[in-house]
């Protein structure tokens, strides 16, 4: 019997999915498709996913706040079925309420539970002391930074002193260094045994901040939000970032994030894939320039350390090197991004001779480009309006993101010099040398 079987289960999520309506069409599209996972007591669980996964859709989930469309949400054993009292949620903006004190924030929480003045002042006392905001009861919330405005947020989740804490991403909107000082803050009591909750499950897309706070990381796969599988994080506490052990799980982290087929054990076996090919969302400014500054560092270098040099949060880093790597332009190998030698030959051409390598990789190997392309070769003039491609894409994905692959597929055929698109027509067009050929 594993630990976790023998603590008591604070959430189990069963077979949880989650569709909305698609607007001004028929069917609809999946957020959440068979989520099962579990938090026990003394344990704090990341879901750590790209945009799109439904790492924020699948936390509101667990507080109550959005129905399920299959499955369900069991909260100390019980099904929740509307706002779970057994939860309290730290947001990733500070929703602090302007014309109320730090003290009067804080206290919100606890007017539904019917305390008298005497406990609701103790607790909150309590609860900004744990935070380091005691002396700060009468400010206002424009009187703090954003750091501090955070700590109120923390507090006011603290002092109703939940069975769950729930966090999503309550780090990202701060300053690096701010933001390192208080998620170190939030381990330390943790580690300290004066944690006032039971458990913790954080939504991140931060690995490093994942492998400093849990003891489980639940990845999740994009379009829809899918589990992948589990990473136990077997680092004693308090962990420290530069060790060689912190290094090289962050290493096998990024290897998983780089490599969505990768299997994450305890993946279902047969577990049924929709291959829709779809573009990363990176400029080709974006990809060359990163190809640059691994050439600069001898053709090779570690994805965690490229992303502590630009100061480029993984889930914007990531896109850039899965567009390297589908181009051809680098392969992604236990942590390491290595250039091959047609991303060498991008990464030190002229810009003609860029755009040309760009245009023959990406018709090779980028088959929206492909698709849009061809589909304009074969039309009578060369052109198309962009309905023709965005409703082929909407049966795929949900409407931002269609319109999201839309504009980066004109982003590479533009640098690729193979069509061009007017905005105020809606129309795409043949490059001009194209229609030439053509003609």
């Amino acid at each position: 019997m594993t630990t976790n079987a023998i603590r008591e289960s604070l959430l189990v999520v069963d077979r949880l999915g989650k569709t909305y309506p698609r607007p001004e069409s028929s069917g609809f599209f999946t957020v959440l498709e068979d989520i099962s996972l579990s938090v026990a007591t003394g344990e704090i669980v990341a879901l750590l996913g790209r945009s799109g996964s439904g790492k924020s859709t699948l936390l509101r989930s667990v507080a109550g706040l959005i129905k399920p469309s299959s499955g369900r949400v069991l909260s100390g054993g019980k099904p929740v079925i509307g706002p779970n009292p057994d939860v309290a949620m730290v947001f990733q903006s500070f929703a602090l309420l302007p014309w109320l004190t730090v003290a009067e924030n804080v206290e919100v929480g606890l007017e539904a539970l019917q305390l008298d003045r005497k406990e609701i002042r103790k607790r909150s006392s309590e609860a900004l002391k744990m935070v380091g905001l005691d002396g700060f009861e009468n400010a206002y919330p424009r009187e703090l930074s954003g750091g501090m405005q955070q700590r109120v947020g923390f507090a006011r989740a603290f002092v109703v002193r939940p069975r769950l804490l729930l966090l999503d991403e309550p780090f990202s909107a701060l300053d690096v260094l701010t933001a390192e000082n208080l998620r170190g803050e939030i381990a330390d009591l943790w580690e300290a045994g004066n944690f006032p909750a039971e458990g913790v499950l954080l939504v991140t897309h931060n690995i490093e901040e994942a492998i400093m706070l849990a003891d489980r990381v639940i990845v999740l796969s994009s379009n829809p939000g899918r589990i992948r599988g589990e990473i136990t994080i077997r680092l004693s506490r308090p962990r420290e970032r530069g060790s060689s052990d912190f290094r090289a799980m962050a290493d096998h982290i990024y290897t998983i994030m780089t490599n969505p087929d990768t299997e994450i054990s305890p993946l279902r076996a047969g577990e049924p894939r929709v291959e829709r090919s779809p573009l990363p969302h990176a400029r080709p400014g974006a990809i060359s320039g990163l190809l640059e500054l691994i050439e600069e560092y001898g053709g090779a270098d570690d994805v965690a350390v490229i992303s502590q040099k630009l100061r480029i949060e993984a889930d914007d880093l990531l896109p850039i090197l899965d567009a390297a790597v589908l181009l051809g332009f680098a392969e992604v190998s236990k942590g390491d991004a290595t250039l091959t030698d047609i991303g060498r030959k991008f990464a030190d051409a002229e810009v003609e001779e860029a755009r040309a390598i760009f245009r023959e990789q990406a018709l090779t190997s980028a088959p929206l480009l492909t698709t849009i392309f061809k589909a304009l070769k074969q039309s009578k003039n060369g052109r198309l309006k962009d309905d023709f491609f965005l409703d082929i894409l909407d049966e795929n994905f949900g409407d931002d993101e269609a319109r999201e692959q839309f504009d980066t597929a004109v982003n590479w055929g533009r640098y690729a010099d193979l069509f061009e698109y007017d905005i105020d027509s809606h129309e795409l067009r043949l490059h001009a040398d194209e229609r030439s050929v053509s003609d």
